[in-house]
């Protein structure tokens, strides 16, 4: 089957599925899936961008997430005065340290002469660094804290418009990828992963430890939206007015009563549906713009290049290539995105919570969209995010109703019954597992494969 018709079956197959998630369960269930799907494909794209094009073995996706999220606090969040006033000059200084640290290191490297004379100068100046650095970093980070550490106890943001987060997400994990590919990309495939994993671990402790970024496992909670509030819609006149005419049929012939509170019924679940497509609608415009620059990128001369440089390395540098300069390229990109898509994320989560990051929802499942929809091709990373997501996010309704189906004739304190609902929930990994398997035995390039034209 051609790749076009299979794009066409899948997407219709997923269509079909959110359907039927919104006529079985509620629309409003249907639409959050269906913003999450979008927000995974976008970070699909992301990792298909660094293994489908250059073949890297990015297993820190987790990190640049994490680093999205971040700067959704940083941009939005209103700064703390009274935090600044108490620390900022102190972080200040220790940014100044670092930077004379960093300095007094690079002088080191480049005037002493090999051999003990430059280990011994570059120890001296990163121990003495440190040091200088801590002196004003410990005081300053205890008085930032110690503000209403209840509420805040950390220096907020920017105050900007939250939209500007998803930009400013990129452009963070951009740089904290550069700043890992200096140190990575160097080392062979395997090791890469293994430092990349490392890396974003540490990246989610000091998130939870410095309570002065983030908070820490406090959290930041009650952030700016780039969507209306439900409350404001419910009191909005335009918006009753619009959905007393969409549900006419329904309350004509109603008491006085009986049709006021039809209508705030019906007013409150129509503003939570409308917030959620004002949401759809952004994140597919995301989606959309990253999908058409990926194609775009793939298919050009540079796309040709990168493909190359990852089904043969040796080739390509015999023919000229700087195969670290692409794959710095390509990292930096890829984790931009998934960087995006972080900061997406938290604007519709309203919250940063560094305990939810776990390697399981931000990288395997990243992952196996990427496989499942087929590495190297832009659509595939997509139909993949969508049906991974999908089906990871209502395994478990669908267990629960088949052991309502199945144990309907049992008692409701039956141990059979009881084990068999205490066992859905271990439905996800278990049916994440079985669609790898047939998609690797029965389609290994995955569901939309690579297609490379002539």
């Amino acid at each position: 089957m051609r790749a076009n018709a299979r794009a066409v079956i899948g997407f219709s197959v997923v269509a079909a599925a959110l359907l039927a998630v919104g006529m079985g369960q509620s629309w409003s269930v249907s639409l959050a899936v269906f913003n999450l799907c979008l927000i995974s494909a976008v970070m699909a794209l992301g990792v298909n961008i660094q293994w489908g094009y250059a073949g890297l073995f990015n297993v820190g996706t987790m990190a640049f997430a994490a680093l999205g999220g971040l700067a959704a606090v940083l941009v939005s969040q209103p700064p703390v005065h009274d935090a600044m006033a108490a620390g900022g000059a102190g972080l200040l200084a220790a940014v100044a340290m670092t930077c004379l640290a960093a300095g007094s290191v690079w002088l080191a490297c480049r005037l002493l002469p090999r051999g003990r004379p430059r280990a011994l100068g570059i120890a001296a100046a990163a121990v003495a660094g440190y040091f200088a650095v801590a002196a004003f970093f410990d005081p300053a980070v205890e008085a930032i804290e110690a503000v209403d550490p209840s509420t805040s106890g950390y220096l907020g943001g920017l105050g900007l418009p939250i939209m500007l987060s998803w930009a400013a997400g990129g452009l963070l994990a951009a740089g904290a990828a550069w700043a890992i590919g200096r140190v990575a990309l160097g080392l062979r495939a395997d090791y890469f992963a293994i430092a990349t994993l490392g890396i974003s671990e540490i990246v989610i402790a000091v998130l939870k430890n410095e309570d002065w970024l983030a908070r820490g496992v406090k959290n930041v909670t009650g952030l700016d939206r780039p969507v209306p509030y439900e409350i404001d819609l419910q009191q909005a006149g335009w918006f009753l007015e619009l959905v007393r005419v969409l549900n006419s049929d329904a309350l004509a012939g109603l008491a006085e009563a009986e049709y006021a509170a039809a209508l705030r019924e019906l007013t409150v679940e129509a503003s939570g549906i409308f917030v959620k497509l004002c949401y759809a609608g952004l994140f597919l415009a995301v989606l959309l713009i990253v999908l058409a620059l990926s194609e775009r990128a793939l298919r050009s001369p540079w796309g040709r290049m990168m493909r190359a440089v990852r089904d043969n390395e040796t080739a390509a540098e015999a023919l000229g290539k700087d195969v670290y300069r692409r794959h710095m390229q390509v990292f930096v990109l890829g984790s931009a995105v998934v960087g995006v898509a972080g900061a997406m994320l938290v604007t519709l989560d309203g919250q940063f919570t560094p305990n939810s990051y776990n390697p399981l929802r931000f990288t395997f499942l990243i992952w196996v969209m990427v496989i499942v929809g087929g590495s190297g091709n832009n659509l595939g990373a997509v139909l993949g995010g969508f049906i991974v997501w999908l089906s990871w996010i209502e395994a478990e309704p669908l267990a629960l109703w088949a052991v309502d189906a199945l144990t309907a004739a049992m008692a409701e304190g039956d141990p059979i019954r009881v084990r068999l609902v205490e066992a859905a929930a271990h439905v996800r990994p278990i049916l994440m597992g079985t669609i790898l398997l047939l998609v690797m035995r029965f389609s290994p390039r995955g569901v939309i494969p690579e297609t490379v034209g002539r």
